[in-house]
């Protein structure tokens, strides 16, 4: 019964999808509706998995630097792993959901340095937080509500003095004396002086304009001049005087007139005040937050003073009791029964309950993707349909509280080892587009934009095994005509183990296929190549193309629109037919499509050397077609060893005629 009692402040879960992970929130009211419904007003906690991959390097870089700062014991991969499901984020979003959404409580706290983090991990539902998410600015920053425990943030009390040792300190330079209670004065002097100081201040504030907008009436000036700002000013002047009570009271009044002091209160007007309210109700005491958003032009130390006179006057009263009443008028509690409706995710064995699959239920061959084992009570559906990916019970209800898995997938970016490994391939788009349980709207917009990129898909010697072994299965000639439908890799790859001892004892038959030479290719090419006429130089027609499926008349030679009636002429305002240039205003402007930068590909001209064309004469045909098939891969030339120079003689001569050789 106290399970499923709700209150106000109370960390829950909230189920919005039946495939997604449940929402955490924090419940700040429970109000009910018109039709006799309950609605929870919330505070919104996100995930690792809601925000984006450059906030997760942030955030990363934080949890680093806590870890060397609060010295955290070692802990294992999938510890780590584990630990990124329990981090949340807080933020001031607040949204309304309906209380039947609840699905269970959790238990949420802030992040300090004497925790240790494999705590969390020992307790179910418990989670933590340490910094707060901007959903609209998409940030991160620390939480300023932190609580400052450790060894650095301690003062350092220095060894008490004896009785004898005489502290050789400069006082004056520790602190400043701003009254002496053993002065020559009197009480009744002082509150005297003290009268005086009020009435110099509400005739202060009658010569003032300003003051005499906001305090129209004596009384309100008075009471203006009674604030503490007066009294503080009045001793200051008695002590800065000696306590010499004529000659403070000459500094009171100076030649120029009298002394006004103004405070916070006083300084800010309606306008401003009403704004700091508004702030108030919406960000509560956080100061910054109330300055950098609704008072910018004021400091921050004015904000926190002008709080804390504000809790002195009949407003802040006032509304304490509003709040007070609108709170007893609220709902206190709720309660939502244990939600017991079979989910649609789950997989049931044919001919069998709903909620009694086995083992051997679904399909054969297939296992939990998180923690791998084969047998479980109930098995759900998990991931896109297309990859045909299902938990296990218990891994069900860590998806579902945790939003992750035990164990990494290799859409997380890790990949299986062991017996019971079953890597898959390179994913297809299909797949990719499909991953939306797993991450999120950024990432998956982070990854399409990748498919521009030069990629290779390079096979293992099994998946080439398999194609021989399995080609009843696999069907190699159907798949390439059909690239969008998926391929079971795991079952075939599993049937290719099966069958592979059998297979390995006799030989594989290669079919070959006899293929012409490439000059023979080249000149087919060129005979079945039609012939291009080229076209006659002249004056350049314009394009337009309301006139792709229209006969090539005057009017379309000169790049106007067909008349209706033949005969007709199209005239400008002033009645005179338009002249060679002039357009009309019926007319269609044609822009011609521009190609964003953005989404053409970046334009990549590889040249060849004269070296480069030189090698490839010494390479082979089919050395040429192994080489583009394996681009990876080093090609070695075997180049011919050059002929020896043959010497040449040289015959002297005592002549300075020249001498001519005859073959």
């Amino acid at each position: 019964m106290a399970a499923n009692m709700y209150r106000v402040g109370d960390y829950v879960y909230f189920e919005n999808s039946s495939s997604n992970p449940y929402l955490i929130r924090r419940i700040e009211e429970l109000n009910k509706t018109a039709n006799g419904n309950v609605e929870a007003k919330v505070v919104c906690l996100f995930r690792r998995r809601d925000i984006s991959a450059n906030l997760n390097t942030l955030a990363d870089s934080n949890a680093r630097d806590f870890e060397e700062e609060s010295k955290q014991p070692s802990m294992l991969e999938p510890q780590k792993h584990q630990l990124k499901h329990r981090e949340l984020f807080l933020s001031r979003q607040f949204e309304s959901l309906p209380a039947t959404h609840i699905r269970g409580k959790c238990n949420v706290t802030l992040l300090n340095e004497t925790d240790v983090l494999t705590g969390y991990l020992e307790r179910e539902d418990c989670f933590f937080y340490s910094l707060v998410f901007d959903p609209v600015q998409k940030t991160l920053l620390a939480d300023q509500g932190e609580i400052r425990v450790g060894s650095k943030y301690q003062a350092d009390i220095p060894d008490k003095l004896d009785e004898v040792d005489s502290d050789s300190r400069v006082q004056e330079k520790l602190e400043t004396k701003v009254w002496d209670p053993n002065n020559q004065l009197k009480d009744p002097q002082i509150d005297q002086f003290l009268v005086v100081a009020r009435a110099v201040g509400t005739f202060a504030r009658a010569l003032d304009c300003s003051s005499s907008i906001r305090q129209p009436s004596l009384h309100m000036s008075a009471a203006a001049a009674s604030r503490d700002i007066t009294l503080f000013h009045a001793m200051d002047t008695l002590q800065k005087n000696g306590y010499d009570l004529a000659q403070a009271m000459s500094t009171l009044v100076p030649q120029g007139g009298p002394v006004l002091c103004r405070d916070e209160m006083e300084e800010w007007s309606a306008s401003e005040a009403m704004l700091f309210e508004e702030a108030l109700e919406k960000y509560g005491k956080d100061f910054n937050d109330i300055r950098q958003d609704f008072l910018p032009w004021k400091s921050l130390a004015s904000v926190v003073q002008f709080y804390y006179m504000w809790k002195t006057t009949d407003r802040y009263i006032q509304q304490k009791r509003l709040k007070a009443a609108e709170a007893d008028s609220k709902l206190k509690q709720v309660y939502i029964p244990t939600y017991t409706k079979p989910n649609p995710n789950q997989i049931s064995a044919p001919g069998s309950k709903p909620g009694m699959n086995g083992a051997t239920g679904y399909q054969k061959g297939l296992s939990c993707e998180s923690c791998h084992t084969a047998q479980s009570q109930q098995w759900y559906a998990w991931g896109p349909p297309n990859m045909q990916c299902r938990l296990c019970a218990s891994c069900w209800i860590y998806w579902k509280k945790y939003g992750g898995l035990k164990t990494p997938t290799q859409l997380e970016g890790a990949t299986r080892t062991g017996s019971d490994a079953a890597p898959r391939g390179h994913m297809t788009r299909q797949e990719v587009q499909g991953m939306s349980p797993f991450t999120s709207n950024a990432g998956r917009a982070k990854l399409l934009a990748k498919n521009r990129q030069t990629f290779i898909l390079q096979t293992t010697k099994l998946t080439r095994i398999a194609r021989r072994v399995c080609q009843d299965i696999l069907q190699s000639h159907r798949a390439a005509r059909r690239p969008y439908a998926s391929i079971n890799a795991n079952a075939v790859k599993a049937e290719c183990m099966i069958r592979l001892p059998k297979a390995a004892k006799g030989a594989m038959k290669n079919r070959l296929i006899p293929r012409p030479s490439l000059i023979n290719i080249v000149k087919e090419l060129a005979l079945q190549a039609p012939l291009k006429l080229k076209a006659p130089r002249g004056a350049p027609t314009p394009i337009n193309r309301n006139q792709v499926n229209q006969p090539r008349s005057t009017s379309a030679l000169l790049g106007k629109r067909p008349f209706e009636n033949a005969g007709s002429h199209s005239l400008s305002t002033n009645g005179r037919p338009f002249a060679l240039g002039m357009r009309a205003a019926t007319q269609s402007v044609i822009k011609r499509q521009k190609v964003s930068q953005g989404d053409a590909p970046n334009p990549v001209v590889f040249v060849a050397t004269k070296d480069t064309r030189a090698l490839r004469k010494h390479l082979t045909q089919s050395e040429m077609r192994r080489a583009a098939r394996k681009p990876h891969l080093s090609v070695r030339i075997k180049l011919p060893v050059p002929p020896r120079p043959l010497p040449v003689p040289i015959i002297p001569s005592s002549t300075s005629e020249p001498i001519v050789l005859e073959d």
